[in-house]
């Protein structure tokens, strides 16, 4: 199936840009999401027509993911939880409980953007955890969890 992509789309291709991709993957997340639309004469019309309103609100994604994590790059959050006898964690820290003390910082961030590569946090310790804020922005914040007392 041909589609005309509305945004950059990792590993597949960046706005305007038209590529083939199964069936499903077009019907059941691109098409929905937004980020694509099929590749007809008529949509191909139609997007020509919104290219640069298309362009200028992909910019200012951009930016502001940008400022986001120039906020982000001196951040260090940390997280007060609950512990065993030898700092291990009664439950898990995960990306939400993350999103949601960076927030409670002052800078919006969504669980969405927070990327945990080891799994949820389950000992104490500080840890690197990386940040996609937009698909051209990454970024990474240290979290330090401790004991509650």
């Amino acid at each position: 199936m041909e589609i005309i992509l509305l945004e950059k789309v990792v590993n597949l291709g960046g706005l305007g840009d038209r590529v083939k991709v199964k069936s499903g993957y077009a019907r059941n997340f691109l098409i929905p999401k937004g980020k694509a639309t099929l590749a007809t004469v008529a949509n191909l019309a139609r997007f020509e027509a919104r290219r640069a309103e298309l362009e200028r609100v992909a910019a200012e994604a951009l930016t502001k993911a940008k400022a986001r994590a120039e906020q982000l790059a001196e951040l260090i959050v940390t997280l007060s939880v609950k512990t065993g006898n030898e700092g291990r964690l009664f439950g898990s820290v995960g990306s939400a409980d993350i999103a949601d003390a960076v927030s409670a910082a002052g800078i919006d961030l969504q669980k969405n953007e927070v990327r945990l590569s080891t799994g949820s946090i389950r000992q104490i310790g500080e840890y690197d955890v990386d940040l996609h804020l937009h698909t051209e922005v990454k970024t990474q914040i240290r979290v330090n969890v401790i004991a509650e007392t």
